[in-house]
């Protein structure tokens, strides 16, 4: 009896699967954590518009990459409370890359901001 097995088709090989896995290692590690993405983030605003941010109040992954909200000093005043802040809006590929971003909220440091009804 003779064997009808076609020898073409084998199991991947150790170095197959290797590769297979390296290769996943390797674009896990292009793509940025959320960490880099909000370092990413507040390095591209800073350069873009000369301001240097305090901090991210929102940050979220979406279809289109990351979406982000940063505030930033805009006029400085002493007291301190007085001073100009601003908060943009910060659009990110997935990749980390400034896409876009505008500002949407401009006030001063000591005001709080009033309460939304039915909301």
């Amino acid at each position: 009896m003779s064997n009808t097995h076609s020898t073409s088709r084998t199991q991947p090989s150790q170095n197959d699967r290797k590769q297979t896995h390296d290769e996943r290692a390797e674009a896990d590690d292009r793509r940025p954590t959320p960490m880099r993405v909000l370092r990413s983030a507040r390095e591209q605003l800073s350069e873009l518009t000369g301001l240097v941010p305090e901090a991210v109040t929102s940050f979220e992954q979406t279809a289109d990459g990351w979406s982000l909200e940063v505030e930033v000093v805009e006029i400085d005043r002493v007291p301190d409370t007085m001073s100009v802040m601003a908060t943009y809006q910060v659009e990110l590929s997935p990749d980390g890359e400034l896409e876009g971003y505008r500002r949407v909220r401009r006030y001063e440091r000591g005001r709080v901001e009033p309460r939304r009804s039915g909301g």
